[in-house]
């Protein structure tokens, strides 16, 4: 079965290559390497074996999309991670998002449409809950107005797909991520960021490479256990798991609705500090920090209830933070050697 994974060189979308061809699928991988790089090609081949199809196309190019789906007419599900994802840089310069995160949705969904049947899943976030009033976040819990251009696309991408699955023969799952973080154990494949990263991790992991001179903590007076910002922090290997679950629940048809959406976390929280304290248990290495004043926009805490996922979607997170940050420490010892 071809199985399309857009942003399939992405950090997400790498992996889930790896999970998917580790399953037998015959993967076609679409990215335009706007933030990614071709050399993670060979880091798939080298977990598994075999490397996937690639094909260097801008989704925000409407007749390269429809000549795609002429070129791969078998196509059996389509994985969609292509997006933006830079919090402050959509808030800068929100045309871009709107453009590269719905363009391209609409797309995709226009191609698919045409088909007797398509299934597609939808990279989401939990950004779209916002400040949830109740932890741990289900499912049910009300939707809010996003902070950012960024969280923005996500809710309107929900949407999108929403309202085309009620009308077209397509049927998708919505998976709201939570904070996924570490790298392959192979340490073939990872986080590669451009620039100063944007996420707490890869900043933890080149500031104790010397790259950068310290991490900023912002705020320490949230109301938690140690006044640190709370988030749900997954493996990336366990998320990528999920969306080969996902799809074989659409090839199977055990889907209930035609549209189903799922979290994905672990369902536990974890502060700032004790992500620093992992890092620290799984590197060996004192890591120089300061504490700074709260982010704008940022929330308190945010973690999953897994209740769905567990028992619906039939998929469970395996891995530990510790585990994820030793995995995380790893690639980035193995990228800067």
């Amino acid at each position: 079965m071809k199985i399309v994974v857009t942003g399939g060189l992405g950090f997400i979308g790498s992996h889930t290559v790896v999970e998917l061809q580790n399953e037998g699928f015959e993967v076609i991988v679409i990215d335009n390497l706007s933030n990614s790089s071709e050399s993670v090609l060979d880091g798939i081949a080298s977990i598994t074996g075999k490397k996937p199809i690639f094909e260097k196309i801008d989704l925000r190019e409407k007749k390269t999309v429809q000549d795609f789906f002429k070129k791969y007419e078998d196509v059996s599900g389509v994985i969609h991670f292509a997006a933006s994802k830079a919090v402050g840089e959509s808030v800068e310069n929100p045309l871009l998002y709107y453009e590269n995160n719905i363009s391209t949705l609409v797309y995709l969904l226009q191609e698919l449409q045409k088909k007797p049947k398509a299934n597609f899943i939808f990279s989401s976030s939990c950004t779209v809950y916002g400040q949830a009033e109740k932890m741990p976040i289900t499912e049910d819990a009300p939707v809010q107005n996003p902070l950012s251009p960024y969280g923005n696309t996500k809710k309107m991408g929900e949407e999108i797909i929403i309202d085309t699955t009620k009308v077209t023969n397509i049927n998708a799952i919505l998976l709201r991520y939570f904070n996924p973080i570490g790298a392959h154990p192979s340490a073939e494949i990872g986080e590669l960021p451009l620039g100063v990263p944007q996420n707490l991790v890869p900043f933890i992991t080149q500031t104790a490479m010397g790259l950068r001179q310290e991490l900023a903590v912002f705020g320490n007076d949230y109301p938690t256990p140690d006044g640190t910002a709370v988030r749900d922090y997954i493996h990336v290997v366990d998320l990528a798991k999920a969306h080969v679950v996902a799809l074989q629940r659409l090839l199977n048809d055990e889907n209930q609705d035609k549209i189903e959406i799922f979290n994905l976390g672990t369902g536990k929280g974890s502060s700032v500090l004790e992500v620093i304290e992992s890092f620290e248990k799984a590197s060996d290495k004192k890591l120089p920090y300061k504490i700074v004043a709260r982010r704008e926009g940022d929330i308190t805490e945010a973690y999953a209830s897994t209740t769905k996922a567990n028992d619906v979607l039939g998929w469970k997170a395996q891995s530990t933070l510790d585990e994820a940050m030793a995995s995380a420490w790893k690639w980035e010892q193995k990228i800067r050697s």
